[in-house]
C-alpha cells in the first residue's frame, strides 16, 4: 500500500501532513510526495525530514489533476495494490488508513474500488467541500453491505483522502492530467466506481486545513473557468449514465447559481463562465500522458478504458 501526496508551495503543511501520515497505526508501506514545481523549498525539506521518502520533482506545476496523475502512476508503475491519496493541507488522525482497510476487508462480496475518509475542518466541523456524494439509486443490498462496514455507498469523492484500489485504476486509466484543477477527483472517481463500489467510511478521520472554511460554492473568481469547462469535460465522458448527467448537470447548473448570488464580481465570473463553457464544448483534454510528459514525468502512464474517459463526442481538440 502506498501512500501519495500532492504538493504546491506549501512547505509547512506537507510537513505536517507527512508526519501524520509517517504516524499512522498502520503505516502506509512507502510514501510518494509529488512535488507541482514548488518555489519555496518544499523538496529540500522533504529531502531533509523524510529522506525514505521517493520525492517526483515536476518541471512545472500541473495543478492537482497533474500531481494526482503523477502521484498514481509512479505508485502503479511501483506495483502498488492500493494507493492512499491525499492533498498536502489533509492531516490524517491517527487511525484513519487501518479504518479504511478495516473496512475494505470487511466488506461482503468484491472489495470496494473507492473508499474515502470523513474530511473535517480545524474546528471538528464536517468540511463541506469535501462530502463525498452519497451513491443516488444504491440498491437496498449495496446499503446493506456499505452498512455491515459502519460506511455509506457513494458514488464520487475527493482527492483529499480516498484508498483507491490500483487494479482498478490499472483498469480504468489515471485522473485526467489536462483539468489542471477542480473536477478531477469528481470525473476519476465516478470513471473508477462506474459500475463498482464506493465507500464513505466515517471511522477514517482526516482534518483538510484550508485557509477558510467553506463550500464548493465560494466565489473563486478567474478560476472558475476550470469549473465550468471541466465539469462540461466530464459530463461529455461516459463516466456517468445518461440518468446521472441529468443529476449532476441539473446541481451543477443550481450551484453556479448560487456562486453568482454570492459573487462580489459577477462581470469576471460571467467572463469565466463563457470561456469556460467554449472550451468545455469545443475542445477536449490532451492526453494524460502528454502532458506528464511535459512536465518531465518519465514513468509508464496507464491509459486505461479509452470508451470511458473519451467524450460522447468531440466537437474539438485542445
Amino acid at each position: 500500500m502506498i501512500a501519495v501526496v500532492v504538493t504546491y508551495n506549501r512547505r509547512q503543511l506537507l510537513l505536517e501532513s507527512l508526519a501524520a501520515v509517517h504516524a499512522q497505526s498502520r503505516a502506509p508501506d512507502a510514501v510518494i510526495v509529488v512535488d507541482n514545481a514548488s518555489t519555496d523549498e518544499t523538496a529540500a525539506a522533504v529531502r531533509s525530514h523524510y529522506p525514505a521518502v521517493t520525492l517526483a520533482e515536476l518541471a512545472r506545476n500541473t495543478g492537482g489533476a497533474g500531481g494526482f496523475a503523477s502521484g498514481l502512476a509512479l505508485a502503479l508503475a511501483d506495483g502498488a495494490d492500493l494507493v492512499w491519496l491525499m492533498d498536502d493541507d489533509t492531516v490524517p488522525q491517527r487511525h484513519a488508513l487501518r479504518a479504511l482497510l478495516e473496512a475494505r476487508g470487511h466488506h461482503p462480496g468484491r472489495p470496494p474500488a473507492v473508499l474515502a475518509s470523513r474530511v473535517i475542518w480545524t474546528d471538528g466541523r464536517p468540511h463541506p467541500m469535501n462530502t463525498p456524494r452519497v451513491k443516488p439509486f444504491a440498491s437496498k443490498a449495496e446499503r446493506a453491505a456499505a452498512a455491515a462496514t459502519g460506511c455509506v455507498p457513494i458514488r464520487s469523492a475527493s482527492f483529499v483522502s480516498i484508498l483507491v484500489d490500483a487494479g482498478v485504476s490499472r483498469e480504468r486509466g489515471l485522473p485526467q492530467a489536462d483539468y489542471f484543477l477542480w473536477n478531477d477527483d469528481f470525473e476519476y472517481t465516478t470513471r473508477l466506481l462506474r459500475g463498482q463500489s464506493g465507500l464513505l467510511c466515517p471511522a477514517s478521520v482526516v482534518v483538510h486545513k484550508t485557509a477558510a472554511f467553506g463550500d464548493t460554492d465560494t466565489d473563486p473568481g478567474p478560476r472558475f473557468f476550470y469549473e465550468v469547462r471541466n465539469k462540461i469535460w466530464t459530463l461529455r465522458t461516459r463516466s456517468l449514465a445518461p440518468a446521472e448527467r441529468v443529476l449532476y448537470g441539473g446541481s451543477t447548473l443550481r450551484r453556479w447559481a448560487r456562486t453568482f448570488a454570492k459573487s462580489r464580481d459577477r462581470r469576471a465570473l460571467g467572463s469565466a463562465l463563457v470561456r469556460g463553457i467554449a472550451a468545455g464544448v469545443r475542445t477536449s483534454p490532451r492526453p494524460t500522458e502528454e502532458v506528464l510528459a511535459s512536465a518531465g514525468l518519465t514513468v509508464p502512464v496507464v491509459t486505461g478504458d479509452a470508451s470511458l474517459t473519451g467524450p460522447r463526442s468531440a466537437p474539438g481538440t485542445s
